[in-house]
């Protein structure tokens, strides 16, 4: 794995965590914690929707799934 997709794995993982703890939170709220573009976070949050892992049951509001997830 290169160093940039080990980056947004880290960062992924991060913003899950952040939304486990925070939830439910905002695209603009997530890309302003983490520092990067609406864009960059709603790509983030689309590799986590896509694993079943967040859910945006409210337009915009991002949720934890009840997925179990182990994070190493």
């Amino acid at each position: 794995m290169n160093h940039s997709s080990s980056r947004m794995l880290n960062r992924i993982k991060a913003v899950y965590l952040y939304i486990r703890e925070e939830g439910p939170v905002t695209t603009a709220q997530l890309a302003e914690e983490f520092g990067t573009t609406d864009r960059t976070i709603q790509r983030d949050l689309t590799v986590l929707e896509y694993n079943g892992l967040v859910d945006s049951p409210h337009r915009g509001k991002w949720t934890i799934t009840e997925k179990k997830v182990k994070i190493s």
